[in-house]
């Protein structure tokens, strides 16, 4: 068992990075997130039941290690070192502008939203494995992926996209006008 755990360990090495750096907003910070729990669950590897989601387990390890330097810290990170640090490339001035816009809108959305959305985005993972992960329903995964895409869209693409798609309005489809019709 101890060959295949120890494989199965440094193949979910990257992943984990990538919710931790969802979850600390900060590369450092992510990457001691991932030592500390790999060295968790190679404590643990004992209590491991063999056919089981090796995936799910080592996520579930990395987030309770998460809350639990949350608690024991209670102070927050900045956002300013992980998209830099991830993203970096040359790129030109308007893709700056527009990579900086984009970690600006990452850092308004609530934590559980934007852990959710890397999950599906960057991972890859399906809604069933982000709601065994998190440990909410499947419809509660789909929505904070849902709400976290519409408000990057809104903050991204501004008035623009709350009209795109938008279809009348609840009271025109029934008939009736708004009080400042015609003025």
């Amino acid at each position: 068992m101890s060959s295949g755990f120890h494989t199965d360990l440094v193949a979910v090495l990257p992943r984990l990075r990538i919710q931790a750096l969802a979850l600390t907003r900060n590369s450092a910070a992510a990457d001691d997130l991932v030592q500390d729990a790999a060295m968790n669950a190679l404590a643990a590897q004992d209590s491991f039941t063999p056919g089981t989601n090796f995936n799910a387990w080592m996520h579930r390890i990395l987030r309770n290690r998460f809350i639990t330097g949350l608690r024991q810290r209670r102070e927050t990170t900045d956002i300013e070192d992980a998209p830099q640090a991830a993203l970096a490339v040359r790129a030109s001035h308007e893709d700056r502008l527009s990579l900086l816009e984009l970690q600006s809108a990452l850092g308004e959305l609530p934590a559980i939203q934007r852990e959710t959305l890397f999950m599906v985005v960057l991972q890859g993972l399906s809604y069933e494995e982000v709601s065994e992960l998190t440990g909410c329903a499947v419809g509660t995964a789909k929505s904070r992926a849902f709400r976290a895409r519409r408000c990057l869209e809104t903050r991204l693409l501004g008035e623009e996209a709350r009209n795109v798609g938008a279809g009348p309005s609840p009271a025109s489809r029934a008939g009736v006008g708004t009080p400042y019709e015609g003025v």
